[in-house]
């Protein structure tokens, strides 16, 4: 049965939803093509469902030419000292953050959701704000998220966490966590996925191969050092190889000399397109695995090599005896392996190829929408 799924959600990138809004005029979508959302959106839509969301990071809950992207950065800024004295501040003492729990109960009340998908890292909608859209629509509550709710959720997150009817979570510990904090219940099921309309290999003329060009690509983020670590010092070890670093934000002083610029969206697909091998390891408060990459990488057909935790190995067996990906322990075994298949043309691409059709098999938002529905239809018969 189609539902109406209202999402509650943070917009990282309005400059490129603006772009992607303009490119598709008829059929306006609700996130960019940077963010994981825009594809749920996609599969959603194809399965029936009507769609809405609210921007609780945008006043209003709208995108407007004022809405400027977030840049993390090392050290301290005027607006990270800014927004940290106002964190001290209660939320239900703040004006704007009542003003926007105002803004979504009344959006919520027009919408009429079954579903209200909730993404992470939630600072502003107010729990009393939640039990109201739920007692007042009969709306499912549904939390998704990809990181620690030790490492990153605030207080106000943390409190609604008994509301919740289901947690999604791409890592099984940070599941685990939501279940010690309340929720009733949680599922692993990693947000990412691949959508192989978009999430391929790209055509590149010869100036553009020429520029993109490197052994090994990696497109991310490496700051702060408290959370990126691992992925900063497994970085540091692949100097000494043709490396070249893509992130819409700072990058550590030692790798700075490979910087070769940012990358969101089709750029980011044109860049692994470019790569021979991709790099790809999760933060260090990741230890089972999930990040977005993952699948992106092997959508695009490009050899991935990437950290060894339980999701990886569950999620990419070998196919027909041939891996998926590889994998690697520490910065010597990375080392080893880079070479090695640096070295090895035709079992790098073998694995590459695999790659791609096992998650086309597996793991496209399409599949993630269908074990999303089933979910909550389980949860439709509990309540009887």
């Amino acid at each position: 049965m189609p539902w109406r799924i209202l999402f509650a959600a943070a917009l990282h990138h309005p400059e490129a939803l603006r772009a992607a809004r303009a490119a598709a005029p008829e059929a306006p979508p609700l996130f960019p093509p940077s963010m994981a959302q825009h594809f749920w959106e996609r599969a959603l839509r194809r399965r029936g469902h009507t769609l809405d969301v609210f921007y609780r990071n945008l006043p209003g809950g709208v995108v407007s030419e004022r809405a400027r992207a977030e840049r993390h950065s090392a050290g301290l800024t005027p607006r990270k000292l800014a927004s940290a004295l106002l964190q001290r501040v209660p939320p239900a003492l703040r004006p704007d953050v009542q003003a926007r729990n105002r803004a979504f109960l009344e959006h919520a009340r027009r919408f009429q959701p079954d579903i209200v998908w909730m993404t992470g890292d939630n600072t502003v909608l107010l729990p009393d704000t939640l039990a109201a859209v739920r007692r007042e629509t009969g709306a499912r509550l549904v939390y998704a998220c990809g990181t620690s709710p030790i490492v990153f959720s605030s207080a106000v997150d943390r409190a609604a966490a008994r509301l919740y009817d289901i947690v999604l979570a791409s890592d099984f510990y940070h599941g685990i966590q939501w279940r010690e904090l309340g929720a009733p219940r949680m599922e692993v099921l990693p947000l990412a996925a691949c959508d192989p309309d978009f999430h391929r290999p790209y055509p590149l003329d010869a100036a553009e191969r020429a520029a993109l060009a490197c052994d090994v690509a990696f497109v991310g983020t490496l700051v702060p050092a408290n959370l990126y670590s691992r992925r900063v010092r497994a970085l540091e070890a692949l100097r000494d190889v043709d490396l070249g670093i893509w992130s819409v934000h700072d990058v550590p002083p030692s790798l700075q000399p490979h910087l070769r610029g940012a990358a969101l969206g089709e750029a980011m697909e044109r860049i692994l397109s470019a790569g021979r091998i991709c790099f790809n390891t999760h933060g260090d408060f990741v230890f089972y695995g999930g990040n977005l990459r993952l699948f992106e990488v092997a959508g695009a057909g490009v050899f991935q090599i990437t950290d060894d935790l339980p999701g990886v190995r569950a999620w990419f067996p070998e196919r027909d005896g041939v891996p998926t990906l590889i994998t690697y322990r520490d910065e010597a075994d990375l080392r080893y392996k880079v070479r090695y298949n640096l070295a090895h043309d035709a079992e790098r691409e073998a694995i590459a190829r695999a790659g791609q059709a096992h998650v086309y098999a597996h793991h496209t938002y399409d599949h993630r929408a269908a074990r999303f529905e089933a979910l909550l239809e389980e949860l439709g018969r509990a309540r009887g």
